[in-house]
């Protein structure tokens, strides 16, 4: 079984002064707080749910996928 760390984890600044954390490869696993990392905290909630009915569907979770990060100056 995948846990959270197998998979690549993004953090960001979101609107209104929070911050959004989300697994790119797993459709749905994002979390939002008013910090870095209280949003990485509620993802790690988000990803036990989604582990939850991947499991009750008989589905086995998504690999990782590659992020590629670009910058135009």
């Amino acid at each position: 079984m995948k846990s959270l760390t197998d998979y690549t984890i993004i953090v960001k600044p979101d609107d209104n002064n929070t911050f959004v954390a989300y697994i790119p490869a797993i459709k749905g696993c994002h979390a939002w707080g008013k910090s870095e990392q209280e949003a990485r905290l509620e993802l790690n909630n988000v990803f036990s749910m989604i582990q939850e009915e991947y499991l009750e569907q008989g589905k086995i979770l998504p690999n990782d996928v590659e992020i590629k990060v670009v910058s135009y100056a």
